[in-house]
């Protein structure tokens, strides 16, 4: 009975000591989940984890450079206010596609992102697509991502409309061109899970898909954006 209270003892000065972790990470979130703030705190262990075992870990390149059958710069997108842009705007420019969710282990790379996005905005730009197609991980209206991704993460890339990313009659056509070799050119890799990412070149050219457990901070990618 008196190992018992000990155990009961220690897991409940893990809890406190966890639940004190927890806040301290996430001093300045707001509009935050509990569950939100736990996957924040815990992101660094999780994209350990994902290393160690290779979990959604894939990294394809177009090393024969195949060139795009229809072209990106055909294709537009509506942001996440209404507004529909041609992505025509950004020709000149990398571009990198992020399926996004608010409520997934991965959600502190919007922070990784910004970083990115500020490091070389110069010479590219990343588009966000918000999702809620795995395991129900966005379930927000439009104008709470929105809210979400300003406040917690300071976002100030492009936020696109949710939509549907994953291969269906209702796939975005962004993510149809991304995922189907008849129109980029070379792959059908349809996004693995939420914070996949596709790199478009500055001719349109997709070059580069980086599974979730890629950082966008991560050697490969940046050695992608910087070529």
């Amino acid at each position: 009975m008196k190992k018992l209270r000990k155990i009961l003892l220690v897991v409940a000065m893990l809890a406190i000591v966890f639940t004190g972790y927890v806040e301290i990470i996430n001093v300045n979130s707001r509009t935050m989940t509990y569950r939100q703030k736990v996957l924040k705190a815990v992101y660094p262990f999780f994209m350990w984890i994902t290393k160690i075992t290779g979990t959604n870990s894939k990294k394809i390149e177009n090393s024969a450079a195949h060139t795009a059958i229809l072209p990106f710069y055909d294709l537009s997108a509506t942001q996440n206010d209404g507004t529909k842009i041609s992505l025509s705007e950004f020709s000149g420019k990398k571009v990198m596609v992020v399926n996004t969710a608010s409520a997934c282990g991965y959600t502190n790379q919007y922070s990784e992102l910004q970083h990115l996005y500020e490091k070389y905005q110069n010479k590219m730009v990343i588009l966000a697509f918000p999702s809620n197609d795995f395991k129900e991980q966005e379930k927000g209206t439009d104008v709470e991502i929105a809210e979400f991704c300003k406040l917690n993460f300071g976002i100030t890339f492009p936020l696109m409309k949710k939509s549907v990313v994953v291969k269906s009659a209702e796939q975005n056509p962004v993510f149809q061109w991304l995922s189907d070799s008849s129109k980029n050119g070379w792959c059908n890799h349809e996004p693995s899970w939420n914070f996949s990412k596709y790199l478009i070149n500055e001719k349109g050219m997709l070059t580069n898909y980086f599974d979730p457990s890629v950082s966008p901070l991560s050697k490969s990618v940046i050695d992608a954006v910087s070529k």
